[in-house]
């Protein structure tokens, strides 16, 4: 049976590493993702976790060392956050064409300038089009399950992929909740050992990462997006496999109170938890039904699922914690854009951005997002909101 003990996130999920049985870590220190590998180098230290640490010396190294050790066989974790993502940027578009399923825990962080060491999405937005699959957790349970999910997910064979698990940054990581760990013998019997499809033997030498000149780079990049494309299968086959086990169920796109809402927010992340509050105000305070989904899934993008979930909502709000500069939408915004834009329902699209470089986002900020989305004011760019006059 699994235990429920006050912990903090990122102690947490690493205790979710090391019940993967995880064979190497390679990591580099950022806040606020350090205390994630700090506990599992103790871990390491004192014998709980029979794995190799490699206290490399940059990011960039740390995911280096992760595709050579998850290319050898072994199940490999790292985390990392913000400027530590970035500098870890030439070595995630490689990890994924050569189907190498490490897990990356990312305590999201807003990139600088200016140095901003407070949580927003800008630094996995900065990588998602690097081809990995991409779970956004909404609090410390599911930080923790969707680690366990991540190595399951990843090392399916027919996947084979890397997997970020996308924490917010000390809303998540450095908060102590209550979270159901799971016992050794449940995590065995979700997670088997490691059998990769993919393995370098220095007894069967080959050469991979290899130039692919203009005659094939073409095909080897559709070859990579059929593989993330087709792995949403596999995920929802994880998560209900999940749910078999430890008795809880999640999905690639989450609803709340949507089935009579007129208005719709859609988000990712921590911040859900505070709009569902603002949800069940707002319906009490007035007649305009508004309701909520949140994406558990980013990458590949759950495009089928979350038409569904919009159902026949007549104005979509989206919510973006992530400034592309120089554009009308953020990232989210332009994705759900895209989508409805051929949709024959064509509900009314507003975009937000909010609590970026860690600003509080409040209740009050969602019931104004509410009036806002239904109001028949036109909206021509994504409108910031909590932006002090």
């Amino acid at each position: 049976m699994s235990k429920r003990i006050g912990i903090e996130v990122s102690l947490a999920v690493s205790e979710a590493v090391k019940l993967a049985n995880t064979d190497v870590v390679a990591a580099y220190p950022i806040t606020p993702q350090t205390h994630i590998v700090e506990h599992l180098s103790e871990l390491v230290a004192d014998g709980s976790l029979d794995a190799a640490y490699i206290p490399v010396e940059s990011e960039h190294s740390a995911m280096s060392s992760c595709i050579g050790s998850s290319a050898a066989g072994a199940r490999t974790f790292t985390a990392t956050s913000s400027q530590g993502l970035a500098l870890m940027n030439e070595m995630l578009f490689i990890a994924p064409v050569l189907r190498t399923p490490i897990v990356l825990a990312i305590a999201n962080r807003a990139l600088s300038a200016p140095i901003n060491i407070w949580n927003d999405h800008s630094d996995i937005m900065s990588v998602r089009d690097a081809g990995w699959i991409c779970l956004f957790a909404e609090n410390g349970q599911e930080a923790t399950d969707l680690t366990l999910l991540a190595f399951r997910i990843g090392e399916d064979p027919a996947v084979s992929l890397p997997v970020s698990v996308n924490i917010d940054g000390f809303t998540l990581s450095h908060f102590i909740e209550p979270i159901l760990l799971p016992e050794q013998a449940e995590v065995d019997k979700f997670l088997p050992p490691y059998k990769p499809s993919l393995q370098l033997d220095i007894k069967k030498p080959i050469s991979i990462g290899l130039l692919g000149g203009p005659e094939c780079y073409t095909e080897s990049r559709k070859a990579a997006d059929n593989i993330l494309e087709s792995s949403k299968v596999v995920v929802k086959k994880a998560f209900d496999e999940f749910a078999a086990v430890f008795g809880r169920q999640y999905h690639v796109v989450e609803s709340y109170r949507t089935e009579d809402a007129d208005t719709i927010v859609v988000l990712m992340g921590s911040i859900a938890e505070t709009a569902m509050t603002a949800v069940d105000e707002y319906r009490q305070q007035s007649e305009h039904k508004v309701g909520l989904v949140r994406l558990r899934l980013w990458r590949p993008f759950p495009a089928a699922e979350l038409l569904e979930s919009l159902g026949k909502a007549k104005n979509v709000a989206v919510i973006d914690r992530h400034m592309v500069l120089g554009s009308p939408s953020g990232p989210l915004g332009l994705e759900i854009k895209s989508l409805l834009y051929s949709s024959p329902l064509r509900p009314k699209v507003t975009n937000f951005q909010l609590g970026l470089g860690g600003r509080d986002v409040t209740r009050d900020d969602f019931k104004y997002i509410f009036d806002r989305a239904a109001s028949d004011e036109a909206q021509a760019r994504c409108e910031l909101v909590g932006v002090y006059e």
